[in-house]
């Protein structure tokens, strides 16, 4: 790892992964199935969506559907879970009400303390897959207080595509090496350390919910890693 010291004099945009490491997706969703629909399991079918999240981008990035938004592709994983979980009878209204849970995401406690701290002295970003009304949705109900909104839709690529990661850095007009990702998960980083990005480790063993705690132990190759938003603010002198 790199010195705190170094990336502070060095790094001059924080790009941020949003679902997981900014806020709960797993959490807001499962509240909001059992909301409608309290005999759910709210946890499976939290987890459930989310993993049809990767093979849906996939499709798209293997040209086996045209370039897609992620509030598209949550409406299309969405309507193939509805009959697993019993909710087949929801109507065009109720599922699109349900679909846009994922622009209602609850931010970790954490989140809006340390991205204000980090904000007095980087230029503060989102890096996301989802997309730009999603994430400003999101950041105005949950009070996120960005500088910038990119997401996959500005670069027309999901990450890890290299377009994304140094997407960020040519729309600030920066090196790669001036542009840090700060995400919970290592594949996201080390899509970035591949195109020269520096990368910070969040840890968010809830991710998954509870009764599925994450493995969060530090990995090789990240330049920080840091327990909160607000311990990273703390390494970095905000």
């Amino acid at each position: 790892m790199s010195s705190a010291k170094d990336i502070a004099d060095d790094v001059r945009v924080l790009a941020f992964d949003i679902f997981g490491t900014v806020v709960d997706w797993h959490g807001s969703i499962a509240r909001e199935v059992q909301a409608i629909a309290p005999r759910v399991d709210g946890d499976a079918f939290a987890r459930a969506w989310r993993a049809g999240y990767k093979p849906a981008m996939a499709r798209v990035m293997a040209g086996e559907q045209g370039w897609t938004l992620i509030d598209d592709l949550h409406r299309q994983i969405l309507d193939s879970l509805l009959p697993q979980f019993g909710l087949d009878r929801l109507d065009e209204a109720q599922r699109r009400q349900l679909n846009r849970a994922w622009h209602r995401l609850d931010a970790w406690p954490d989140s809006v303390e340390g991205l204000t701290r980090l904000k007095r002295h980087y230029t503060i970003c989102t890096l996301s897959n989802g997309n730009i009304g999603l994430l400003t949705d999101m950041a105005k109900r949950a009070g996120l207080p960005w500088d910038c909104v990119l997401s996959a839709e500005v670069f027309r690529a999901y990450k890890p595509d290299p377009a994304t990661y140094l997407g960020v850095a040519r729309v600030f007009d920066l090196r790669p090496d001036e542009v840090m990702l700060v995400a919970a998960h290592h594949d996201d980083l080390a899509g970035a350390r591949a195109c020269g990005l520096r990368t910070a480790y969040i840890e968010r063993p809830l991710e998954f919910g509870a009764a599925h705690i994450k493995d969060v132990s530090p990995q090789p190759g990240n330049d920080l890693h840091a327990a909160s938003l607000t311990a990273l603010a703390d390494q970095l002198g905000c």
